[in-house]
């Protein structure tokens, strides 16, 4: 423990807590000071301008990052028959039906996004208690309950990631790896913002964005000028 702090206090020279960085230079600054073992996450995280206790202020969706995300999805699908074909061809991990429902109630979830054929919800619909608090509820806004389970396998694969609002009113996801390039990084970084911007809700008064920040697992976390990721008009109305 006392090893992991000083490498945090260690990882923090050169950088002012204080300041805004350009997205370029808080990835080059991030990048550099991910000295773990393993190929560290890069996280962004985005404080809105939301109460989310108002179900209409919380904002969810989905955004496919151009670079991926440098993880490869597990991916379960409830489908029969040819959708459940098309879902083992498109790569998913886990295909079924009742038998699938049965292994999740067992405590087998071996898989990081469910997606479910509109005809699968009844059966679906009672795990509801098992995978709603893990965030793995397939939902139609998510593009999670639908036919084509082929497209949505492939996007979960390639790079597609989910966000939604947690209870401080801040949306948060891992938008690449430390060993991504510089420009991949910015490129996921820009792609993410963009994404929450479109998702502002109607009631939102003033700036929707209040802070983005940037970090990797074991590092420092880096305030970004808005404007470098996002434009004006996303932010302000």
């Amino acid at each position: 423990m006392a090893q992991s702090g000083k490498r945090l206090v260690k990882s923090y020279e050169g950088i002012d807590r204080t300041a805004f960085y350009d997205a370029a230079e808080a990835v080059k600054l991030v990048k550099s000071r991910a000295t773990s073992k393993f190929d560290e996450t890069v996280e962004v995280s985005v404080n809105l301008n939301v109460d989310p206790r108002k179900s209409e202020q919380n904002v969810r969706g989905t955004v496919q990052l151009p670079n991926g995300t440098g993880k490869t999805l597990r991916v379960a699908v409830f489908a029969k028959g040819d959708r459940a074909k098309e879902a083992q061809d498109a790569g998913a991990d886990i295909v079924g039906a009742e038998d699938l429902a049965e292994k999740i109630n067992a405590g087998e979830m071996n898989f990081d996004r469910c997606i479910a054929t509109p005809d699968m919800m009844a059966v679906v619909g009672r795990l509801g208690k098992v995978l709603g608090p893990r965030g793995l509820m397939p939902n139609p806004k998510l593009g999670t309950v639908t036919v084509n389970v082929a497209e949505a396998v492939k996007a979960a694969k390639g790079g597609q990631v989910e966000y939604r609002t947690e209870k401080a009113g801040i949306v948060q996801a891992g938008v690449g790896k430390a060993s991504f390039t510089e420009d991949a990084l910015v490129e996921n970084i820009k792609a993410f913002v963009g994404a929450v911007s479109r998702a502002r809700p109607a009631g939102v008064k003033g700036a929707f964005i209040k802070r983005v920040s940037v970090s990797t697992t074991m590092g420092p976390g880096l305030k970004l000028e808005i404007a470098s990721v996002a434009t004006e008009s996303a932010t302000q109305h």
